[in-house]
């Protein structure tokens, strides 16, 4: 009789899993397509809006762990109209890049671009990435990924080039490795996907660590 309980639970446990919803806080393109990849798709897109401005003398990792958490707390706290989303868990990241503990951009101008490119021209730079998991009972889960890269040494024809594109609207430090701006990068010592926007090693952890079935969907997906 306790074997066949157990074994009740244990199917009670999985078919719960199964259904755990997932909500990312976050309208990036770059950031669904990643989950993709790794067979992840949010049963819902809600955006956070908040303040992003960085305090006074506040280090870029710091900023990174604390606007992420900050942005899976508010999407989480927003009513929702389905109860089982209301139970979800919420993804949220951001990320920041820095040279030194110099926090660039995330740049809304040709001038900003500009500006950015040539900092990051023939020198190494960080990017760091928050990733932030909020619970249906209000705990916040987090991880934080730094990678180092490295651009060559940037003409004015490459950085006008790249600054027509229009690649470099709205990306931390006014480029995505991703796209063209992968032409320039010479060396990368960590993480790819962390600067192409999520870390997939870490953000498949916290949700595997909260029981939502990632390796059970790849068997489904491959069917």
């Amino acid at each position: 009789m306790r074997t066949a309980r157990s074994q009740g639970a244990k199917g009670d446990s999985n078919v719960a899993a199964s259904r755990l919803r997932l909500v990312l806080a976050s309208g990036s393109p770059r950031r669904l397509a990643l989950l993709a990849q790794i067979g992840v798709e949010p049963d819902l897109v809600s955006p956070s809006e908040i303040d992003e401005t960085p305090h006074r003398g506040e280090a870029p990792r710091a900023l990174a762990l604390r606007l992420a958490s900050e942005k899976a707390a508010a999407s989480a706290a927003r009513p929702a109209a389905d109860a089982d989303i209301s139970l979800a868990l919420t993804l949220a990241a951001d990320t920041v890049v820095a040279v030194g503990l110099r926090i660039l951009p995330k740049c809304e101008t040709p001038e900003d671009a500009k500006a950015c490119l040539r900092l990051l021209s023939g020198r190494g730079h960080r990017v760091y990435t928050g990733v932030a998991l909020a619970t249906a009972s209000g705990a916040v889960r987090s991880r934080f990924v730094e990678t180092r890269v490295r651009f060559k040494r940037l003409s004015n024809d490459e950085i006008d080039a790249y600054v027509a594109s229009g690649e470099w609207r709205g990306k931390a430090g006014g480029y995505a490795i991703q796209g063209f701006a992968g032409a320039f990068v010479i060396r990368i010592v960590g993480s790819y996907t962390n600067v192409v926007g999520l870390p997939l090693a870490e953000t498949a952890a916290l949700l595997g660590g909260e029981g939502y079935p990632i390796h059970r969907r790849w068997a489904v997906l491959s069917e």
